[in-house]
């Protein structure tokens, strides 16, 4: 278990490593349980660049130094559900994590248990969805009164609803670089020469005649000429080509959206003429 003061300690730098001790990522932040106060999440920054946050869960977890050790590897933590960091955990956040981390032994259950730490090291304190649920049902109940009984005035209030449409961000696909090797056949032509021989025959003359004279009448002998020719070599290099490399853009389009809501209709009864003012 890590205590507070060790938690504080991660947030100087420290990394998350995991059980063969291999880098997972950069400690990003420690998320406090907001009943007991003890450290419960902390963020590795995985991704390009650092440009992602997974949670891991910290019961299992040892501190080292500025470092914290998980008994997980790096690919398990970087598969893990995408939660932003910027408030606290939900009870369906956490639920979603544990369910993921479930393989290791840990299970989800319904007590209220809400958490975060920011980088400051303060802790934060946070409400449940549900619990904002239920507090803007009950701000709504007693922000809106009906005046249709008879112990009201002669009026009636005609309330319809109203449609709030706004987005979230959650995860719709991944991306990943993956480089691989594989083998073709490349043909080139290169000029070879080799060496023949070619017998050149000359007839006897004054020039010559000494060379020709120098020997004996009639002999037997032998001349040999060494033949060269030249063959490809082939060697192999490693050149660099090109840098690739992941980004993302937003692309900004639109979607209908329908859905039903209710109003209410007033309508007469035992009157002849009706006045608007």
């Amino acid at each position: 278990m890590i205590s507070t003061e060790q938690a504080q300690t991660l947030l100087d730098g420290g990394n998350v490593l995991g059980h063969d001790d291999e880098k997972i990522g950069k400690v990003g932040q420690v998320y406090l349980d907001d009943q007991t106060g003890q450290p419960e999440w902390v963020t590795a920054k995985t991704g390009l660049f650092g440009s992602s946050e997974s949670f891991v869960p910290l019961a299992h977890a040892e501190a080292r130094g500025n470092d914290v050790v998980v008994p997980y590897d790096k690919a398990k933590v970087k598969d893990a559900p995408r939660v932003d960091t910027d408030g606290s955990l939900s009870q369906e956040q956490e639920a979603e994590l544990y369910d993921f981390y479930d393989f290791y032994g840990f299970t989800y259950t319904e007590n209220q248990s809400d958490s975060g730490l920011p980088a400051s090291g303060q802790q934060h304190t946070g409400t449940s969805d549900r619990d904002a649920d239920s507090r803007d049902t009950s701000d709504h109940d007693a922000g809106v009164h009906d005046t249709s009984g008879p112990t009201t005035d002669d009026a009636m209030t005609r309330s319809e609803e109203r449609l709030e449409v706004g987005t979230e961000r959650r995860e719709s696909g991944r991306a990943r670089l993956r480089k691989y090797v594989v083998t073709e056949n490349v043909t080139q032509t290169v000029p070879v020469s080799r060496e023949e021989v070619r017998v050149e025959r000359e007839p006897i003359t004054d020039a010559n005649r000494d060379q020709a004279m120098g020997g004996g009448e009639i002999t037997e002998e032998e001349h040999e000429v060494a033949l060269h020719e030249e063959r490809p070599v082939v060697d192999k290099s490693t050149v660099p080509v090109e840098r690739v490399r992941m980004d993302t853009e937003a692309v900004t389009g639109e979607e209908q959206v329908t859905e039903e809501v209710r109003k209410e209709q007033i309508d007469t009864d035992g009157v002849d003429q009706q006045r608007t003012r």
